[in-house]
């Protein structure tokens, strides 16, 4: 047993900044993605899974889970390739196989192809984790906010998630289970960042919708909400400053650590979870969901 507030690092952190989308590598204190501490015990053995967003952050902490539960995993990345073949390398040490796909999936196109590579290259899909997702760096005043932005953070982020639902369900089976990554930030918006924040809210709403349809086929929606999690993505969104303290706001007084959100993820795509749709469930250190 140990103390929550004390497991991770916690601020102050060394200030840094990273242009769009960031690496994992430069940041300090490093994440941890569960490489030396997570332990599976087979309960998604034989399942193919799709990890959108998995080269780095939450994605590479689900997808090390997964492979360690027994699943084949699939990997849809931006461009990031350095972070993509390192979470590579630790879903095959897990025995698994795999697939990295490179694309952007603000492109129709991309997330159909992403969905018939898995498919081809893997034999099935049972499970798609929507976690990708589009974050611009803070602004001060909401008319920074242009179209182009807002375009294209509702592409990556929401719009998405239909695309990769409609090209993935011939394929899903009664049994299958869908998981989006929504965040606190769609009860708690932060103005400087509320392009991002109301395409969550989006998210919750979806994931709502799409399970009263989707169980009537056997086939579960839940979604996960984070509070704030230490990944490249906090480094390339937000001040040097506000790194530095970043998460000291939680309860705990600290930001998770990818590697604590994971086993939400093995939860809601297991059997265990067979009774839980249309949930979110808040990873948040205590920041309470309404």
């Amino acid at each position: 047993m140990s103390d929550p507030r004390a497991k991770e690092p916690a601020p102050p952190f060394p200030a840094q900044s990273q242009p769009h989308p960031g690496e994992t590598g430069a940041m300090e204190p490093k994440p941890d993605h569960g490489e030396e501490s997570y332990r599976g015990i087979g309960r998604l053995q034989g399942r193919v899974a799709l990890i959108t967003g998995g080269d780095s952050g939450i994605g590479r902490a689900v997808a090390l889970a997964y492979a360690r539960e027994g699943a084949d995993v699939a990997i849809g990345f931006l461009q990031e390739r350095a972070d993509a073949e390192e979470s590579g390398k630790w879903i095959e040490r897990a025995g698994r196989r795999l697939l990295l796909e490179q694309g952007d999936l603000a492109l129709p196109s991309a997330c159909q192809n992403l969905v018939e590579r898995t498919v081809a290259t893997l034999g099935r899909l049972d499970i798609l984790v929507n976690n990708a997702a589009h974050q611009g760096s803070l602004v001060e005043r909401f008319e920074a906010l242009d179209d182009e932005r807002v375009e294209r953070t509702f592409q990556a982020n929401i719009l998405a998630m239909f695309r990769l639902v409609r090209a993935a369900l011939p394929h899903l089976r009664p049994g299958s289970s869908i998981i989006n990554v929504a965040s606190i930030q769609a009860y708690e918006p932060t103005p400087g960042i509320l392009d991002y924040a109301a395409t969550k809210g989006a998210i919750v709403t979806f994931t709502k919708g799409l399970a009263k349809e989707l169980g009537e086929r056997g086939i579960r929606v839940n979604a996960v909400a984070p509070g704030p999690v230490w990944t490249p993505l906090v480094a390339q969104s937000f001040p040097p400053e506000k790194n530095a303290r970043f998460g000291g706001d939680t309860p705990l007084g600290r930001p998770a650590q990818p590697a604590e959100l994971a086993p939400t993820f093995v939860f809601l795509a297991s059997d265990e979870a067979r009774y839980i749709n249309g949930e979110i469930l808040g990873v948040t250190g205590g920041r309470p969901l309404p």
